[in-house]
């Protein structure tokens, strides 16, 4: 086979292939096109969903005849001429494609008149001879593009289109994302002879609420909260609603950057994120979102219909839009407040008045209502006594003793959203449960034989872990290699893998600075203990600052902490650590670690193989061969004996 360069005719039909998809996808390279070149309005009429005629009429700047023929080349643009002017877009187009492409699998002509020139002409292109013609013609100035009979030349694309309703409906769409990203240009939208959108340019705060319950409906704009935040060259503005203005599809999220309608995973994570604590699983967020930074700092030219960006500083924007969004709806009180819950211990008397808490604003009552099965959690945690506690629970039990109970107070995290659980060692029965609320009434009784949990009976050490081959009940992983089968329990695997990543055996963690710092109003007792651990905490990656008026500033977290409610975990370590520093007892590197992994550890019901395998793989690496292959709450070795004997029966 011989090398040859591609015919101009097929190589701009190849190139339709990625600019032109369908009807839409035309109106959305005519529709950009008008905005770059000045237009204040544009009228946009379409027959047949697009397949039989797309007309964009604009009152812009216009077309010179000697550039109209060259206007429908291939990589012909009036938009970049260096490097420079690619590194740093700031149009809507810029490939220089789109009108070869459209030209080449349809009949398009091109009518315009610049203020510059008396006289309009207009420019004939069809498919299949790529030959441009042009003649006079009569035109206001402004452009005029008339497509018609698209992929008349492509039979096998025009037999994918939809129906008719179908096409006009993806048209109807993209030019509700237009009309919100420009407010100042009036759009008018007619199909088949029937004006359908009329989108007036809104000059006022008024008129463009009214623009947005045009696309976005008055439930929208009723719930939807203003932002407006400007940090260190990045701007975020527009509207988000409240979680009474969640839908049960994403049809209502529009985003958009330096006004480049835009889908973009990294912008759609930091949203779902700041939501994450409001919304149910099957919830979406609704907003209008523009983001404008310096044209340096994004790259446009990622994706052939530029449906995609890329941006320099991926994690700043992230974190930006992230922490505006948070502060916003935590201002309003729409999502839930951080709070601080306390609890005394009595041996002589229970009561639930805490005393020296960490001030926080109040949940509304729905907010904080506890579930029975949560109260029931909460009995056991309250007796000293019961047998299930952590390594760091039994160490406070012990201070416990040696600090005056009535100045001891325990925080507790807030419960996590329904789909995670943090790890904790396995639930008791119902009937365990029962007894130890019992025992709350009478503190001074022990537990009775019948319900502490039997030892389990002991078992071989597993030496190594070998291969993952199947998941058992979504929370377990079965592995095996030539010394034999063991079952992994894969919610302490979690929180090995979290212990693993705060560890400071090799060295400080990093600490990643936060955004916008984070004010912390604390009292006196908890700013004594971020004092006191302050060269322990900066090992963690944990950067504390301290400021007037009781108030501490943090200002960096490792990374494991990035996603983590800061606002109400590093008030619940310092109390935890004033503990020790209360009853003058040394806090350890590896006691801060654990009780880290307790806070943040989150655990799935169902985990896939793949996903047990990444955790396998990220532990094995983390502790380098030093796994607790004897805690039998991490892995059992799994005994075929009995099942073997029953095959030879």
């Amino acid at each position: 086979m011989t090398i040859k360069i591609l015919p101009a005719r097929l190589a701009n039909q190849i190139a339709a292939g990625e600019v032109v998809e369908r009807p839409a996808s035309v109106v959305k390279e005519l529709v950009e096109n008008s905005l770059d070149s000045g237009a204040t309005r544009i009228d946009i009429d379409i027959e047949k969903g697009g397949a039989k005629l797309i007309r964009v009429r604009d009152n812009g700047k216009g077309i010179v005849k000697d550039e109209l023929g060259l206007a429908l080349s291939r990589h012909a643009t009036s938009k970049i001429h260096t490097l420079d002017d690619l590194e740093a877009i700031i149009s809507l187009g810029f490939r220089g494609e789109a009108l070869a492409s459209i030209s080449s699998v349809s009949r398009l002509t091109m009518t315009s008149r610049p203020a510059t020139q008396e006289q309009a002409w207009s420019a004939y292109s069809e498919g299949r001879e790529m030959q441009v013609k042009l003649q006079p013609a009569a035109h206001p100035i402004g452009t005029t593009v008339e497509v018609l009979d698209l992929f008349f030349n492509t039979p096998a694309r025009r037999k994918f289109l939809r129906t008719e309703k179908t096409e006009f409906a993806h048209i109807d769409e993209l030019l509700k994302r237009i009309a919100l990203s420009r407010f100042d240009v009036t759009i008018n939208v007619r199909h088949n002879g029937k004006l359908i959108k009329q989108y007036r340019a809104a000059k006022t705060e008024a008129q463009a609420e009214k623009r947005i319950a045009a696309v976005c409906g008055n439930a929208f704009v009723r719930s939807m909260l203003k932002i407006e935040l400007e940090h260190q060259g990045l701007k975020l503005h527009g509207w988000i609603t409240t979680p009474d203005g969640a839908r049960q599809q994403s049809d209502l999220q529009y985003c958009y950057v330096n006004g480049r309608m835009m889908r973009d995973k990294l912008i759609n994570h930091a949203i779902r994120q700041s939501y994450e604590t409001s919304l149910r699983p099957d919830q979406f967020a609704t907003y209008v979102l523009f983001i404008e930074l310096d044209p340096h700092q994004v790259d446009v030219n990622v994706h052939p219909a530029k449906h995609e960006v890329r941006f320099h500083q991926a994690r700043l924007v992230h974190d930006f839009i992230y922490q505006a969004l948070s502060d916003a709806l935590a201002q309003s009180e729409h999502i839930d407040q951080p709070q601080q819950t306390q609890s005394a211990f009595h041996v002589e008397e229970h009561t639930s008045e805490p005393e020296n808490t960490v001030s926080f604003d109040s949940q509304p009552a729905d907010k904080v209502a506890r579930s029975t099965s949560e109260q029931e959690y909460q009995a056991i945690e309250s007796t000293p006594s019961y047998p299930g506690k952590a390594g760091y629970q039994e160490e406070r039990e012990a201070l416990r003793e040696a600090r005056p109970r009535h100045e001891w107070n325990e925080s507790r995290p807030a419960s996590k959203p329904k789909a995670t659980e943090r790890y904790s060692e396995p639930a008791p029965s119902k009937q365990e449960v029962k007894a130890y609320q019992e025992l709350l009434k009478t503190p001074d009784l022990e537990p009775t034989p019948s319900v502490t949990p039997r030892e389990p009976a002991p078992q071989a050490v597993v030496e190594s872990l070998g291969k993952a081959m199947n998941v058992v009940q979504g929370r377990y992983v079965m592995m095996a290699d030539k010394s034999g089968t063991c079952l992994v329990n894969l919610a302490k695997a979690e929180w090995l893998r979290v212990n693993g990543q705060l560890s400071t055996l090799h060295g400080s963690l990093k600490s990643q600075p936060l955004l916008v710092p984070l004010s912390l109003k604390l009292d006196d007792e908890l700013l004594q203990a971020a004092e006191q651990l302050q060269a322990t905490l900066v090992q963690f990656g944990i950067e504390l600052k301290s400021r007037s008026n009781k108030a501490l500033m943090v200002m960096g977290v490792p990374q494991p902490l990035r996603q983590q409610n800061l606002q109400q975990l590093i008030p619940d370590l310092l109390s935890y650590a004033a503990s020790y520093v209360a009853a003058a007892k040394p806090l350890s590197h590896s006691q801060i670690a654990n009780w880290l992994s307790d806070q943040i550890t989150q655990v799935k019901s169902d985990y896939t193989l793949s996903e047990a395998i990444q955790i396998i793989a990220d532990i094995e690496q983390l502790w380098q061969g030093q796994l607790p292959l004897g805690d039998f709450t991490f892995v059992r070795p799994v005994d075929f004996s009995a099942t073997i004997a029953a095959f030879e029966l």
